[in-house]
């Protein structure tokens, strides 16, 4: 898949039209890249608060490499593994090897 223009060809005379396009553009092209910058439910800590469906996941806005030599991994996010108010979410952990 081609990335987006993100020079649109569509508005020209409006520039609000033109950024809110350029916006969506960009938005669209770091999610297929898989850029955490496009990504509106990174934080740093699971949900506290808020409804939350079991499979929801969340992920990890400053992920660090934690744990003991020969075990250290890095939280990537949190899996919600029960519905609720603001549902019981899990560490999603992996391992990188050092």
């Amino acid at each position: 898949m081609s990335r987006l223009n993100t020079t649109p060809r569509v508005g020209v005379n409006d520039p609000a039209i033109q950024s809110e396009l350029r916006e969506h553009a960009t938005q669209v092209n770091n999610l297929t890249e898989g850029r955490i910058a496009c990504v509106t439910n990174a934080t740093t800590a699971a949900p506290t608060s808020g409804p939350n469906q079991q499979g929801d996941f969340v992920r990890n806005s400053t992920p660090t490499e934690l744990g003991a030599v020969s075990s250290k991994y890095v939280i990537l996010g949190w899996v919600c593994v029960a519905s609720g108010t603001p549902g019981t979410f899990v560490q999603c952990r992996v391992l990188t090897g050092n």
